[in-house]
């Protein structure tokens, strides 16, 4: 196990290029994180900022001794949230954006909801529309959310909203799942839930459109609908391992020691499946070898179902 108290709840910040909006963020965040525990961990994932977003991140949490990834170049926000998944202890993980632009008044809210929930999603969208302050962002925001429901059947009136609390468990899953490194992934992890079974709820939320987005929309919107279209036809298998039930203590430390992270286990009867990243194969066959476990590919089908762990 990774050393100290697990905490209750991982704040995960994916942050690019937020050097000047960071304090702000972090002063509308402050008031409300004594309501989320006494034991908050914060993890802020740098996804190759150009400016000196990681450095101000560590000074302006400092009092909280975040958790401070750095990607070496900039690859998108579903993959830095990826990332902070892999990397955050907590029982229940709340993902916000580094402006702090939903209310964090309802963070606390949007943990709770994980008593009766998997995934409690905020959402923005009063009488079914989210409204910017830019008509041009309004429109494009109403575009996308029809074509989110067109090509994965989400129904829920804001997918993309900056704040969802998710349990550590389905959230690895998710992450390891998804295949969306840029703005669209909360479609796609909506998307997986709904094909996984997981019990997903939404929350309503109020917020503020803080400029200085790294949004472009002249660059985004295509960018997203290539990775919508693809959802359909992509197959979603990963490296595994089963293991007879119950499965041995011991698997979370043959992993970490042969690299992987971020992994999780399937549990059922009679067997358990562990599963790992995309890259992490050469890890699942040391396990099996390791544990006498069979090595093999495994997708939604095996996964429905069953209730999943972080492996740490």
């Amino acid at each position: 196990m990774p050393p100290g108290p697990e905490p209750t709840v991982s704040v995960i910040i994916p942050a690019y290029n937020e050097a000047h909006r960071l304090a702000a963020g972090y002063a509308r965040l402050a008031s409300v994180l004594p309501s989320l525990g006494a034991d908050v961990e914060v993890v802020i994932v740098d996804d190759g900022s150009s400016d000196a977003t990681a450095e101000a991140a560590a000074d302006i949490y400092g009092a909280l001794d975040p958790v401070v990834v750095r990607h070496p170049h900039n690859r998108g926000k579903g993959a830095a949230v990826a990332t902070g998944i892999a990397r955050a202890r907590g029982a229940r993980l709340l993902v916000v954006d580094a402006d702090m632009a939903i209310d964090p008044e309802h963070y606390p809210a949007l943990v709770a909801g994980l008593d009766h929930a998997d995934v409690v999603a905020g959402s923005r969208a009063a009488a079914g529309t989210i409204r910017y302050a830019s008509r041009a962002r309004t429109w494009a925001g109403w575009a996308f959310h029809l074509l989110v429901r067109h090509y994965t059947g989400v129904r829920l009136a804001d997918t993309q909203c900056g704040a969802k609390a998710l349990r550590r468990g389905p959230a690895r899953l998710l992450a390891l799942l998804g295949t969306i490194d840029g703005f669209a992934y909360d479609a796609e992890y909506l998307h997986l839930a709904a094909r996984l079974g997981l019990r997903v709820v939404a929350y309503p939320v109020t917020w503020r459109d803080v400029g200085g987005s790294t949004v472009r929309l002249s660059r985004a919107p295509l960018a997203m609908l290539a990775d919508l279209r693809r959802l359909r036809s992509t197959a979603y298998q990963l490296p595994g391992v089963v293991v007879t039930a119950p499965a041995p203590a011991s698997l979370g430390a043959i992993l970490r020691h042969h690299g992987a992270q971020g992994a999780v286990i399937a549990h059922g009867a009679p067997d358990e499946l562990v599963v790992v990243g995309r890259h992490d194969a050469p890890a699942a066959a040391a396990l099996a070898a390791d544990v006498g476990g069979t090595l093999g590919a495994i997708g939604l089908t095996e996964l429905v179902g069953r209730e999943v762990a972080a492996l740490d």
